[in-house]
């Protein structure tokens, strides 16, 4: 919707963050990207909450050698503005929060959120007691990140299909599932990962179900399911 408006395709965007205090419920770049629409539409305050706990600020050689992508402490372009805007908790905060789980909220008469109940959580993300806090919440965006394809629509449990301990659909080297016929790929099967990744799962799935229904496939396969990201 932001975009939209910023495009002239909307006048005034259905939902604003102006005047209010904005909880981002989730620590990736989807909510990067909320917190700075938020920002720049001038919310009285923004908190981003991350469940993982703050990254040192080198990388580790020892887990994460070169080229892999470090997991280290970063500000991005929309966490700078916040700062430099004033609209984290603190002037000269990080408007993130990490190792923070969210609790429950509060609301007022009319049915509106007014609060966001959260604790510390370790590295296990277990509560850690006496670390409970409360977060004035007048907009709260939810940006939490993928755990599995969604269940209550049936099709898994009429396909029959086993699933991996994460929730995501179980296949085999070939991409096939269990069920004769049946390929999974993309986020369903892999987890959650970026449109690259489903775009090669799409293209190698696709000879593999050319392969299982002709007995050979010329069709390009630039990936197999076991294929990961240089990342540890």
């Amino acid at each position: 919707m932001a975009n939209r408006v910023c495009e002239g395709d909307l006048k005034v965007s259905p939902l604003s963050a102006a005047g209010k205090h904005v909880v981002i419920v989730g620590g990736g770049d989807t909510g990067a990207d909320c917190l700075g629409t938020a920002v720049r539409e001038g919310a009285a305050s923004v908190t981003q909450l991350d469940i993982y706990a703050q990254p040192g600020a080198e990388r580790d050689e020892d887990s994460e050698p070169w080229p892999t992508y470090p997991k280290i402490y970063r500000l991005s372009a929309a966490h700078e503005e916040a700062r430099e805007l004033r609209t984290a908790p603190a002037a000269d905060a990080d408007a993130r929060l990490f190792a923070a789980s969210t609790l429950r909220f509060t609301g007022d008469e009319r049915g509106n959120v007014r609060s966001l109940h959260l604790v510390e959580v370790d590295e296990q993300r277990l509560a850690v007691p006496g670390t409970g806090r409360t977060l004035p919440a007048d907009l709260v965006l939810l940006a939490l990140g993928f755990s599995g394809p969604d269940q209550e629509d049936g099709m898994i449990e009429q396909l029959g299909l086993a699933l991996q301990p994460r929730g995501t659909i179980a296949r085999d080297d070939g991409f096939a599932t269990n069920t004769p016929g049946v390929f999974a790929a993309g986020d369903a099967a892999r987890g959650q990962s970026l449109i690259v990744w489903a775009i090669a799962e799409g293209r190698a799935v696709a000879a593999a179900v050319d392969r299982y229904l002709t007995g050979r496939s010329r069709l390009p396969a630039p990936i197999v399911p076991t294929d990961r990201p240089m990342v540890v």
